[in-house]
């Protein structure tokens, strides 16, 4: 038993955890929290009651614990806080918004304190309203749970299920049209996740990775395309991009080990957040895939995948598609963003090209939906326009601050 990160796990890629505490959360998660939601509908209106009271107390608690020593407090961030804590600090001190960071015994853990003109606000990860409860909040990270509620509603989503042994999971694996993947069935930066599944072999090595992070295996029909992640606020989408493996898009000249030459001569990929690609052995199993290698020369605009993970430090890239998108897709977001009724959700969707309808696109739809996204993605692609989503937290949040940016975020 370790609640240390599992280091230089192949699994987790740049995103490392320790695999113990991921499947002590899921078993909690599984388990205990179903029992709580007897006691919701109750618990979500003594907690409209008890929130005015506990505003009124808590301030009075931390400063007792700063006393104490407990906790620690920060006043800007370091190089501990990632990158949406850091985007989100920024934009509130443009605003005039104090945002206090609160570390107990000095580590950071994603908790803050907002204020403005009196007005203060507690929060963990993002700042939400006051006095709310929010009853999707007890499913939307649960990709299965999401994709029953979604399937019922008319939404696109991927075909597949939950599985606990290797039976159960090539019963399942029988039913779905391949390729698929194997996911734990909650868990985010897609640790763990095992695509182009085709044969019971494979599908093994998939089903034993996830059961390294989870008791509950979420196997999935394969959709087609990139994955492309719109971020909606208060049911209000605001920015659409799209999330690259490493991978290149051909010139109808250079072969693929010249065109990897030429996109690390990129000095976006020499900062603090995207990395060189690199052509490893993982990079040569996908080529392979493809029915290619470092020799092929691709098609002019042929996008070739050298991996499977969309994160910066696995050389994945951010481009920001949201004007390009098609107008079916925008409905689809804000109609999921309306359903879920949640101030932040980040949707996970896949479909072949964004430009055109999901309606008309066989093997597209949503794997998942994130309650607490990192909106530093759309502030630092790696091609396309920036877009302020902290800016438009905070015209949501405190829509009285100077600064409004969007004026249908409200």
């Amino acid at each position: 038993m370790s609640l240390s990160v599992t280091k230089n796990c192949p699994d987790c890629g740049s995103a490392p955890t320790s695999h113990w505490s991921e499947r002590m959360e899921a078993r909690i998660s599984y388990y205990v929290f179903p029992f709580f939601n007897i006691f919701n509908t109750w618990g979500h209106f003594f907690g409209r009651i008890l929130s005015p009271l506990t505003r009124r107390i808590f301030p009075y608690l931390i400063k007792l614990l700063v006393v104490l020593k407990v906790i620690q407090i920060k006043n800007e961030p370091d190089e501990s806080n990632n990158w949406r804590s850091k985007v989100l600090w920024e934009e509130a001190n443009k605003r005039g918004i104090k945002i206090t960071e609160l570390r107990p015994f000095g580590k950071y853990v994603d908790n803050f304190w907002a204020e403005y003109r009196g007005e203060k606000i507690f929060f963990d990860g993002l700042p939400r309203p006051k006095n709310k409860v929010y009853s999707s909040l007890d499913w939307i990270d649960n990709k299965t749970e999401m994709a029953k509620r979604f399937l019922a509603q008319g939404f696109p989503v991927a075909k597949g299920g939950i599985v606990t042994n290797f039976r159960q999971a090539k019963k399942l694996f029988q039913k779905l049209s391949k390729p698929v993947i194997t996911k734990p069935n909650e868990g985010s930066r897609s640790r763990h996740t095992t695509i182009h599944i085709t044969n019971e072999d494979e599908l093994r090595i998939g089903f034993d990775k996830v059961k390294q992070l989870s008791p509950w295996v979420a196997i999935q029909e394969e959709l087609v395309g990139p994955v492309y992640r719109a971020t909606v606020i208060n049911k209000k989408l605001v920015a659409i991009l799209r999330r690259d493996p490493a991978c290149v898009y051909g010139d109808g000249i250079s072969n693929i080990k010249e065109l990897v030459m030429k996109e690390n001569n990129n000095p976006l990929r020499h900062g603090p957040l995207f990395h060189e690609l690199v052509l490893d052995s993982e990079a040569t199993v996908e080529l392979g895939y493809q029915n290619l290698s470092v020799d092929s020369i691709p098609g002019l605009e042929q996008r070739v995948t050298l991996g499977t993970k969309t994160s910066r430090g696995s050389g994945g890239s951010i481009v920001d598609v949201t004007d390009v998108t098609h107008e079916d897709n925008k409905k689809l977001f804000n109609a999921v963003g309306k359903y879920l009724d949640y101030p932040y959700v980040g949707i996970d969707f896949i479909i072949s090209d964004i430009k055109k309808s999901w309606v008309l696109t066989p093997r597209s739809g949503i794997i998942e939906c994130n309650s607490l996204p990192f909106i530093d993605l759309h502030h630092f692609p790696l091609q396309g326009k920036p877009i302020n989503v902290a800016g438009a937290i905070w015209d949501f949040i405190y829509p009285v601050s100077p600064g409004k940016l969007f004026t249908d975020v409200k």
